[in-house]
């Protein structure tokens, strides 16, 4: 892919955004970065490239003058690519891709593509953990915090880049072909963004599409959507099922985690030596054997992996306990069934959950929480913009309180709480009503843990 002196505008001013800019300046392309937010609001790395890279720099409107010279169009995972700058652009003929595209085009070695609605984060971390212990030459990156457009310098031939996907990136590739695609599950999400959940369904399919016979294709069998999809696809396909045994696949019975190639069966690992808790992380830890497999990994080394991954930051993090209440952050939450894999993964504890709920809603229903919310939930603590919503459609399944801060609602938790109960915050929706990110959102969380705790000792 020729960038010299290609006239280059780049959508949205965030993390991946400043990445794929500085990227192409440093390549010869003439780059303008645009963001709707006014500059005073942009990052430090943002606003620095103007100086040291002659990035023009352009927030509010798109002038059209401007739209009629760009030759190529890359766009943020957080812009729509449906809005009117990336149309226009797209109409008069010049390419429209995303950053994670940009990079495949420079990026060297071999691909992991994690896709789903929930367990991307967990599973990325520990298919590249399994790796790493097996001695490969591993970078993890995407949508799990590093831009892809980052490591592609450090790339070489040797190198297995394990890359966490959304929906928002693979909306804009084009060829982008992983060697290893992995489904892990589709549920409603981002229904503010898509209109239908069929196409939110479609993007995330996306991941499989410039897949050869030469390529895997691991699916969750236990998912309706994801299973859909074994029968069409060119790669060869690997099944797993946390709740079934398969012809060939990937599979629990009982203790053992198994994998059956049609001809024979090989123990993997145990389910009594895996330190995550829940079904759903059962299901991440299938797929992620199932990836490693395929990569040439000896189930030794995934064992011993398995038996000491604690899993990842804000996700079903156990902070701490006070007076035997026991606080969990699981702020990577961010969909209504990623709530509800909370619930079932702690409901098997001692005592009740009080739930720290809400944020910014994505249209999805919160309905589908009320059977465990009524099983498992003394009450719930709501925060953010959709709480409103939330008690609307949850009405009467469980004592509700409103907070108005991070702080004050971990208070009110407390205070609700009963000895051995948990503390879960799980809110089942975005952040960015009140926080920078679901990071920000789970370091609040944990920051006003400590400050109740000194407070009670």
């Amino acid at each position: 892919m020729q960038l010299q002196g290609k006239k280059t505008l780049v959508l949205g001013a965030g993390k991946s955004g400043v990445a794929a800019s500085r990227f192409l300046a440093e390549r010869g392309a003439i780059v303008a970065l645009h963001d709707k937010k006014p500059l005073a609001e942009w990052s430090e790395q943002a606003l620095k490239l103007k100086d040291k890279y002659r990035i023009g720099l352009i927030c509010g409107q798109i002038p059209s003058w401007l739209l009629d010279q760009i030759e190529l169009l890359v766009v943020s995972p957080g812009v729509p690519t449906n809005s009117i700058p990336v149309r226009y652009v797209d109409r008069k003929g010049a390419e429209v891709i995303g950053e994670v595209e940009l990079a495949y085009r420079f990026l060297k070695g071999k691909i992991v593509g994690i896709t789903g609605t929930n367990g991307k984060t967990t599973t990325t971390t520990l298919i590249g953990e399994i790796l790493k212990s097996a001695g490969f030459k591993v970078q993890v990156a995407g949508n799990i915090g590093t831009p892809l457009i980052e490591v592609v310098g450090s790339s070489d031939d040797e190198t297995w880049n394990v890359i966490e996907l959304s929906s928002f990136q693979l909306e804009t590739i084009s060829l982008f072909r992983p060697n290893i695609a992995v489904a892990l599950n589709v549920t409603p999400n981002h229904l503010d963004r898509y209109n239908f959940f069929s196409d939110y369904a479609a993007a995330k399919h996306r991941i499989f599409m410039n897949q050869t016979s030469e390529d895997i294709a691991i699916l969750n069998a236990d998912n309706e959507v994801t299973a859909s999809w074994a029968k069409g696809l060119k790669a060869k396909v690997v099944l797993f099922s946390a709740k079934n045994e398969l012809d060939e696949g990937f599979f629990l019975r009982g203790d053992e985690i198994i994998f059956r190639d049609g001809i024979s069966e090989k123990v993997v690992s145990r389910r009594s030596e895996i330190l995550l808790k829940g079904l759903h992380n059962l299901e991440n830890v299938l797929a992620s054997v199932a990836a490693a497999t395929f990569c040439g990994v000896d189930f030794d080394v995934m064992r011993d992996v398995l038996s000491r991954f604690q899993g990842v930051e804000h996700r079903l993090e156990l902070v701490g306990s006070i007076r035997g209440v026991r606080f969990y952050n699981d702020s990577k939450a961010t969909s209504v069934d990623a709530t509800l894999k909370a619930l079932e993964a702690l409901g098997g504890e001692s005592g009740k959950i009080v739930l720290i709920l809400g944020g910014r809603g994505k249209n999805a229903p919160y309905k589908p929480l009320i059977q465990l919310v009524e099983k498992l939930v003394r009450a719930i603590v709501l925060i953010g913009e959709d709480a409103d919503r939330i008690e609307a459609e949850l009405s009467g399944k469980a004592d509700m309180t409103r907070a108005n801060s991070m702080e004050d609602a971990v208070r009110k938790a407390f205070q609700m709480a009963s000895e051995n109960d948990i503390v879960l915050l799980s809110p089942a929706c975005a952040s960015f009503d009140m926080f920078e990110s679901f990071e920000h959102r789970g370091r609040a969380f944990k920051q006003a843990f400590l400050k109740l705790k000194e407070e009670e000792s």
